[in-house]
């Protein structure tokens, strides 16, 4: 055989590392969605536990789940390995790390005063149906979103608040204060009858949310970009208690704020044609 057949061969090796390689990114993608799913998974089993160290631990998890599932959506855009399995695995997950994680983070941290002792209270009912409502909302959101996918016309913004953001309120507030938990002042357990309704209606609302889905992460980016992305980790490292409640709470009302300009500038326009 001369060198001309022998150089227009395939190569078996060659094949065989392209198809192990192929599945290995294929892989890749679902690793960052199991790892969401045992964030969520310890976020729940730690709560449970109900020491204040373990609140603290819990809420962690949380945000370390928000992380690995901006990941792995973002991994198989760029890799070209989106799959209908993939989008479902992923929704799966999300009702563990971000419906039922914060739910019960948020009944087990937040009411145990109105529940020990006294669970047959109308409190104390009222307290894990606010949780259970959370969960709900946060399931039917993600079924929309498989559904209905984002807003029409684009990809920047989604339509209601994403179930990630909303789990991140309540564990940026546990995180703050995680040294008061189990909360044994029921004065501060009123605000969780407020706060966890409110996220859940707008998981459930049309409000449209900033997706940073656009951004192009992947391009070359001004030196001052990294400067202040390296500044902005910094102060979460630092001061992740003040810091991450900020980020969280900014993002929740930032939504609202921008609805309700739409609405009267769609009023002022209606109004003046």
């Amino acid at each position: 055989m001369d060198a001309i057949e022998q150089q227009s061969m395939p190569f078996p090796d060659a094949k065989k590392r392209t198809r192990r390689m192929r599945r290995g990114i294929f892989l890749l993608p679902s690793i960052m969605t199991g790892a969401n799913l045992l964030c969520g998974y310890y976020a729940s089993l730690a709560a449970l536990s109900g020491g204040r160290e373990d609140f603290d631990h819990a809420a962690k998890a949380i945000g370390i789940a928000i992380l690995f599932d901006s990941l792995d959506g973002r991994i198989a855009r760029m890799t070209g390995t989106n799959t209908e399995f993939g989008v479902q695995f992923d929704s799966l997950a999300d009702v563990v790390s971000f419906g039922i994680a914060p739910a019960i983070l948020a009944y087990a941290w937040g009411y145990r005063s109105m529940t020990a002792g006294n669970a047959d209270t109308f409190l104390g009912h009222f307290a894990w149906l606010c949780c259970l409502a959370f969960l709900i909302c946060s399931a039917w959101r993600l079924a929309r979103f498989n559904v209905k996918g984002m807003e029409p016309g684009g990809s920047k913004n989604f339509v209601g608040m994403p179930t990630p953001a909303a789990a991140g309120v309540v564990a940026a507030v546990v995180h703050a204060c995680h040294w008061l938990g189990p909360i044994d002042d029921q004065r501060w357990s009123y605000g969780w009858f407020v706060l966890l309704p409110v996220l859940g209606a707008l998981m459930t609302s049309t409000v449209r949310y900033y997706s940073f889905k656009d951004i192009p992460w992947a391009r070359k980016q001004p030196s001052i970009t990294i400067i202040l992305v390296v500044m902005l980790v910094g102060i979460i490292w630092r001061y992740s208690e003040y810091a991450l409640v900020i980020i969280a709470g900014t993002y929740a009302l930032a939504g609202i704020i921008l609805h309700i300009l739409r609405v009267f500038r769609h009023r002022t326009v209606a109004r003046t044609a």
